[in-house]
């Protein structure tokens, strides 16, 4: 999570773009308990874009992603078939927008990374981006391989909501995948939800969320509450860690009917 709806320990304003801290206490909203159980992946099994997708990233460049701040081009850097979180560009997000969706994406934590808890390999995927800020719906993505943190805060949560079912990480180094479907919220005419949020996930092909209701928009501190939307972008996380920055590679897309 980040700034103001920073996901997975997304702390800094500035890269959020906000301009002061929200009140309150963080930890209040932090689970410790019950601990994730640790699950060992299998062989890697990452694939390709099925012939109805669409490419989000192909290796060649971020024409498909534009930074949130300015509205203007991705600042990651690409190179060797990866795109890689550019500390201090802020979040980017897709050009598109969408509503109910199959997600794939691939992503590696550096072999070197240093840092702990929230501030080591931390990212985040946000399910739909409702606005210019960091506001939205994260999934945690950040290293949990023998890295401890609040488990509503680890990789695969619904940040500060709902912990993974497992935690399938793999060592730092190596490539590890996400295949979330996302089934939108529906509004009625006067903005109040007609039908929450659900999402599935596996990471590395181990179930980390089934069907989960997402209780509202990621905030860092409070609780979460819905504010109506229509189909939105999605963003991934300038977390702003000092530890090296986490790689992305091979994201696809498929819409779903809402």
């Amino acid at each position: 999570m980040k700034g103001i709806v920073l996901g997975g320990g997304l702390l800094l304003a500035a890269s959020a773009g906000v301009a002061q801290t929200p009140q309150g206490d963080p930890k209040a909203t932090e689970q410790w308990s019950p601990a994730v159980p640790v699950v060992t992946p299998g062989t890697f099994a990452g694939w390709n874009a099925p012939a109805d997708a669409v490419v989000l990233f192909d290796g060649k460049n971020l024409d498909q992603w534009s930074a949130v701040n300015t509205g203007g081009a991705a600042g990651w850097k690409v190179a060797d078939g990866v795109f890689t979180v550019k500390k201090g560009t802020g979040n980017i997000q897709t050009k598109q927008s969408f509503g109910s969706y199959q997600l794939h994406l691939e992503y590696r934590i550096p072999a070197n990374i240093t840092g702990e808890g929230q501030a080591r390999g931390n990212s985040g995927l946000f399910l739909a981006s409702t606005g210019k800020g960091d506001d939205g719906y994260e999934m945690q993505i950040m290293d949990s391989y023998n890295n401890p943190t609040y488990v509503n805060g680890q990789l695969g949560a619904i940040y500060k909501q709902t912990p993974p079912l497992a935690n399938p990480a793999r060592k730092p180094g190596e490539w590890q995948t996400v295949d979330v479907t996302w089934s939108a919220p529906q509004f009625g005419a006067d903005g109040a939800v007609t039908r929450p949020a659900f999402v599935t996930a596996y990471i590395n092909g181990v179930l980390t969320q089934n069907h989960t209701e997402v209780r509202g928009g990621t905030v860092y501190i409070g609780k979460p509450k819905y504010v109506a939307h229509g189909r939105a972008p999605i963003k991934l996380q300038d977390h702003g860690d000092p530890s090296q920055p986490i790689s992305y590679r091979n994201i696809w897309i498929r819409g779903l009917k809402d």
